[in-house]
């Protein structure tokens, strides 16, 4: 602010000071700049604090939305808006939306909030993980399943804690559950109950609502599936008036200094939107690469890098080579609504020259390279040969924004998500196989163009026999032979790499002889100085009581700050510390995972529970990834770790030194599906302004969102800065 401008902002708080020496001023004026829009928000109950005030714009090149919140006065200031015409209303828990008022930026806009006539007309305004919580699961003592012939449950079902992880791993993974597009059921008229409803809901291919996986709770001997039975019995109980049994708090303290902006991207030239798996706007190791460039995103299903410009406002598309005939999903499996020959970029992440690596879909999974498992031709085939990969059926791209060219890079193992490493070599880790850890040495690559050359993995094998090396194996579906190496087989998830010793970290969804997902655990993998020889794995389980209670479990990803301390968000609700230096024991036959307790710390992520589940077990809480700040990007500190809260329209932050959580929420539009999140520094010496957190709006079916009335809308990208106070400009 210069000039005239700054001229009249003091003048406006020198004559508001003076005024409030009499009766008349109760509030102070507000400064604003002429880009800004001002005011107070207020109730037939006075000041309106805490809650949120949306500005809307369709005059850009693409829909801009910023919204703030009110301070303790009820005061409010929407920084640095682009020249355009707004709507502005309000939305907070208590109320409902206010009207909208049709504004442009330099004024003062007093609002009038609505409260909201009843418990039920709040709740619409709920985040998904309160409308979760209302399920009921089947009680502790129902477990162990005793199958179709006792109980109805399955026998695999061995704790209520397993039952747990598929309600909710194995419909979260895709979307939220819990807003209003699963917690009604439009089709419910046509059936004679609920339960016929849900059955029509999620065992009908391509169903754009719910996925399928709830047909995995397993039937009784009348053909009664316990779990579309639970999700009936819960809809009925919304579809009668039913409300959540608490209400979510409003942002307090520094949540109230978040300015949120969101962009639409990924529309087709045809008009039709796209599914973004995840963005990435800059270098983790650098978060000031790509200063005020381009945020990218895999537009997955679409096969395309996408990307937003948010100084234009402006979007753009590329679509990815591919050689692969088939859409894969999961293990081999026909990927339903994708189109054949779709590189399905999954994860995306940026070098350090500002080039964009993806996990994609270069080939048919059966046309592995001769190299992958002839051991004259390569060590680590002559190692560990991999026939084929088995998890996602993936490899890897590099996409050059400049240029706008893409190099295909072969793997042998499947990928999923990556990572780049601390060392010279750029060494770029990446997980999606259930057998090894693999990576691409980049600066390798670059000097040869050779996959061959470039690409090494290591074998999940851990040494139980405690010899020091990568022996013969035992039985991985077994329990662990002492005299012999153990394979740890699960699938690979979310990665991070220690910048202390540039190891990798990896999340393990469980396979073999223990419940799916419960406990999982965390690989470490040290490649060491001539691998394959020289791999080192070890891993860790969150603590199980003497009952197979587990403090934690179903890990969806991990990372790791500036100390060398693991950070693990869990599906359960938790959000886990673990410490190796304090471990004692790395080999022998103690180290299949409960080997050292003593490294973890595991905190309740704030979220309501279920009926008749102990909060400590779980709660409606689901975080789909993790992102440690190692450079106080953010504001909120160094190594200050953040989850997606998926379920729950918010990114959280946890304060390490004051055990502490700090909700992020994003109110507009609802269903604010997160999975992965950075950071960017734009200008190092430009205060908060200069920086923020990207995240994206990931949700599968992209029709769930508030306002899509079950059609596709663009998706959304997401940043959020933190100021020092709620009226900072």
């Amino acid at each position: 602010m210069t000039g005239i401008k700054a001229l009249i902002g003091a003048s406006a708080v020198v004559i508001c000071a003076l005024a409030c020496f009499g009766t008349a001023c109760q509030t102070p004026a507000i400064p604003f700049d002429a880009d800004d829009v001002a005011g107070t928000v207020t109730s037939t109950k006075g000041a309106e604090a805490g809650v949120w005030v949306i500005a809307e714009t369709t005059d850009l090149p693409t829909k801009f939305v910023r919204i703030v919140v009110t301070d303790d006065r009820g005061r409010y200031l929407i920084p640095d808006l682009p020249d355009a015409s707004y709507k502005l209303w309000v939305r907070g828990y208590g109320l409902v939306d206010s009207d909208p008022v049709e504004t442009t930026p330099g004024g003062t806009v007093d609002l009038t909030a609505a409260l909201a006539p009843d418990p039920l007309a709040a709740a619409q305004y709920y985040p998904a993980n309160y409308w979760h919580s209302m399920l009921r699961p089947p009680a502790t003592s129902e477990f162990p399943g005793t199958g179709p012939e006792g109980n109805g449950l399955p026998t695999d079902m061995l704790t209520q804690q397993t039952w747990l992880t598929y309600m909710k791993e194995n419909c979260l993974v895709c979307h939220q559950v819990g807003n209003a597009a699963t917690r009604e059921v439009p089709n419910r008229a046509k059936h004679a109950s609920a339960l016929m409803a849900w059955q029509e809901r999620v065992l009908t291919k391509g169903i754009p609502t719910m996925v399928n996986y709830s047909a995995l709770f397993g039937t009784d001997d009348n053909g009664v599936n316990k779990g579309l039975e639970m999700f009936a019995e819960w809809s009925e109980r919304i579809a009668a008036g039913e409300t959540p049994r608490q209400a979510p708090p409003r942002p307090v303290g520094v949540e109230r200094n978040a300015v949120i902006t969101l962009w639409d991207w990924a529309v087709d030239a045809d008009g039709k939107p796209q599914f973004v798996h995840d963005e990435i706007s800059t270098d983790k190791r650098d978060p000031t690469l790509n200063a005020n460039g381009p945020v990218f995103g895999s537009g997955q299903f679409a096969g395309k890098a996408v990307w937003l410009d948010p100084n234009t406002h402006t979007t753009g598309e590329a679509r990815l080579p591919t050689a692969a005939t088939l859409a894969y999903y999961g293990e081999g499996r026909p990927a339903v609504g994708v189109p054949e020959g779709s590189a399905q970029p999954h994860n995306p992440m940026l070098d350090q020259d500002g080039r964009l690596w993806q996990t994609t879909v270069n080939r048919d999974q059966e046309q592995q390279p001769d190299w992958c498992t002839d051991g004259a031709k390569n060590r680590y085939a002559r190692f560990f040969p991999l026939d084929k990969p088995i998890g996602r059926p993936a490899q890897l791209s590099v996409f050059d924004y400049e240029t706008k060219k893409t190099r295909l890079v072969d793997t042998c193992f499947g990928t999923h998500h990556l990572e780049f490493g601390f060392d010279e070599d750029d060494t770029l880790y990446l997980s999606g196989d259930v057998r090894a850890m693999g990576w691409v040495n980049t600066r390798v690559f670059d000097e040869t163009g050779s996959a061959e050359k470039s690409v090494g993995w290591c074998p999940n094998i851990i040494d139980t026999n405690g010899d020091g090396k990568i022996g013969e194996i035992g039985n991985p579906m077994a329990a662990p032979d002492p005299t012999k190496d153990t394979l740890i087989l699960g699938f690979l998830y979310g990665l991070g790499i220690n910048p202390v010793d540039d190891s990798a970290w990896y999340v393990r969804y469980t396979q073999g002889p223990r419940p799916f997902h419960v406990p999982g655990g965390i690989l470490r993998m040290e490649r060491g100085q001539s691998p394959p020889e020289t791999c080192a794995v070890e891993y860790y389980e969150p603590p199980m009581d003497a009952n197979g209670v587990a403090s934690a479990f179903n890990p969806r990803g991990v990372d790791l700050d500036t100390k060398g301390v693991a950070w693990v968000a869990f599906g359960s609700g938790h959000l886990g510390r673990f410490d190796r230096t304090r471990c004692e024991v790395f080999k022998g036959p103690s180290v299949t995972g409960q080997q050292c307790k003593e490294g973890w710390t595991v905190f309740e992520i704030p979220a309501p529970g279920y009926e008749g589940v102990d909060a400590r077990t779980t709660n409606s809480s689901w975080n789909y990834l993790i992102w440690v700040d190692q450079h106080d990007v953010f504001g909120l500190g160094k190594d200050v770790p953040i989850v997606p809260g998926t379920q729950s329209d918010s990114l959280i932050a946890f304060l390490p030194d004051e055990q502490k959580f700090i909700e992020l929420r994003v109110p507009y539009p609802m269903g604010s599906y997160f999975r992965g999140l950075d950071g960017r520094i734009d200008d190092i010496d430009g205060g908060w302004k200069g920086r923020g957190l990207w995240a994206n709006y990931g949700s599968y079916p992209i029709s769930h969102a508030e306002g899509a009335n079950y059609q596709d809308q663009p998706g959304k990208v997401v940043k959020i800065q933190l100021r020092p106070d709620p009226l900072a400009r």
